[in-house]
């Protein structure tokens, strides 16, 4: 039905189907790959990172298989699903509020930086700045989409948290066909479209917002402004909607960010 009122195709790439449950294993295990044959992680290695859920699931699911320990640094808007099953990984989870400013020393980024410096053979994955996130979507989700398209592929839409998976993809698909567009979704209180729009960081912009995974009140180095051809916000209420709507329409089960996505193309006809 969304591509009969949007008036043309509309793909969705179902990242549900990692083990992982979403798309943030593919930056996880990229990551700690990585790392390990650079010996940054060794045996006995704690793993650490701030996280809205998705990626610190992950990282807990391969910390399990590889008998790692885990400890991930989470704001207090963090959905109790999602920290159950951190807590069933066997992850050490550190509630830190949501709305604290990035530099404060009780943000969850800061958390997460502190208990690297204090904590022997600990490793901290830092998903926002690491490149490796992006890179992990240029190798394998850019060219899954070109592969399972058959190179049909226009545009790409995405929601901007830490800009890996759709930069990264965008960045594949361009350089495959550089008439292809990337069109990035944000959240109302979040920074990341008035820093594309200006080249100014504005605190102003930043107020609370419940969608997880999806805005951000810094700038990650993953975000390839300049492979961005349009932006647009879309507001909790709308990405909720939308997620609800696709559960009873489509019969999937898919969470406000990838509900956001949706909401957002609407904004785009």
């Amino acid at each position: 039905t969304v591509s009969e009122d949007i008036g043309c195709e509309v793909w969705a790439k179902l990242e549900m189907y990692n083990p992982g449950l979403s798309a943030k294993d593919r930056i996880a295990l990229h990551i700690i790959n990585t790392a390990e044959a650079a010996g940054e992680i060794t045996e006995g290695a704690t793993l650490i990172e701030a996280t809205s859920g998705n990626t610190g699931y992950s990282i807990a699911m391969i910390a399990a298989v590889r008998g790692y320990k885990c400890i991930l640094t989470v704001t207090d808007k963090i959905s109790q699903e999602k920290y159950d099953m951190l807590k069933a990984l066997g992850a050490q989870i550190h509630v830190c509020p949501k709305d604290a400013d990035p530099e404060a020393p009780e943000s969850y980024y800061q958390t997460a930086k502190r208990l690297n410096k204090e904590i022997p053979n600990s490793y901290y994955l830092n998903q926002n700045y690491s490149t490796l996130n992006m890179e992990a979507h240029y190798k394998s989700t850019g060219v899954e989409i070109w592969d399972q398209t058959e190179g049909k592929i226009t545009h790409v839409v995405g929601s901007t948290g830490t800009g890996g998976t759709l930069c990264g993809t965008g960045l594949y698909l361009k350089q495959q066909n550089s008439d292809v567009k990337v069109f990035a979704v944000d959240s109302y209180g979040s920074v990341l479209m008035k820093y594309w729009e200006t080249g100014v960081y504005d605190k102003n912009e930043i107020k609370p917002y419940t969608i997880e995974g999806l805005g951000k009140n810094i700038i990650p180095a993953n975000v390839l402004f300049e492979q961005i051809d349009d932006y647009t916000k879309v507001h909790d209420k709308d990405a909720a909607q939308m997620a609800r709507r696709i559960a009873t329409e489509e019969g999937l089960l898919i969470g406000y960010s990838s509900g956001a996505n949706i909401s957002a193309l609407y904004n785009y006809q």
